[in-house]
């Protein structure tokens, strides 16, 4: 049965024919994939396409695949490849989506916390995209999304090193930028001590 297999038996099962193999392998992955492509691309609408782009041509170049790494590394290196043509096509910035909504319920956070939240949002999206793609897409896989150096190296195609390296870089710019959202009341501070206490 399909859903018994490994991943690799099914691509391998694919490239040898197989119509159901693929559409399993995604349907095994997809939530991670699906959060990849949004987080990179910001915006859902994007993402979808970016997605899409990145099934397609898994779907069609399976046969390329060489088996020196998972076969979900291989189909996030992919992902992470459409989103970021997507993105050079584009030259836009990303937005971040709104916050779900299920309905009434306990405990709802008050309009203002919702207010407060979407804007910081917003802030990290907008520090997000302010930085160069290369830096993004290694502080997406790592920081955000959790993969080892070594496997978000297997994806970005370069050494574990460019990754380490890309996300120091990219961290010291995030933190800069979002210094304001680590300590709202560091201005404040700053201001007291630089103006003298007498003490």
């Amino acid at each position: 049965m399909a859903a018994e297999q490994s991943d690799e038996a099914l691509l391998a099962a694919h490239v040898a024919g197989d119509p159901q193999a693929f559409s399993e392998l995604v349907h095994r992955h997809r939530d991670r994939l699906w959060a990849v492509a949004v987080r990179t691309m910001g915006d859902s609408g994007e993402a979808e396409d970016a997605l899409q782009d990145a099934l397609i041509s898994a779907f069609r170049r399976a046969e390329q695949f060489r088996g020196d790494s998972q076969v979900t590394t291989w189909l996030h290196r992919i992902v992470v490849n459409a989103c970021l043509d997507r993105l050079r096509r584009r030259k836009a910035r990303p937005t971040a989506p709104l916050p779900e909504f299920d309905g009434p319920e306990d405990g709802l956070p008050l309009a203002e916390d919702l207010i407060e939240q979407r804007e910081t949002q917003l802030v990290i999206a907008e520090a997000l995209a302010e930085l160069p793609e290369d830096q993004r897409a290694a502080i997406l896989l790592v920081d955000v999304e959790g993969w080892p150096i070594e496997d978000a190296a297997r994806m970005l195609d370069c050494p574990t090193g460019t990754v380490k390296s890309r996300c120091s870089r990219g961290r010291a710019k995030l933190a800069k930028r979002l210094v304001d959202l680590r300590n709202p009341v560091r201005d404040v501070v700053v201001q007291d001590l630089e103006g003298g206490s007498g003490e």
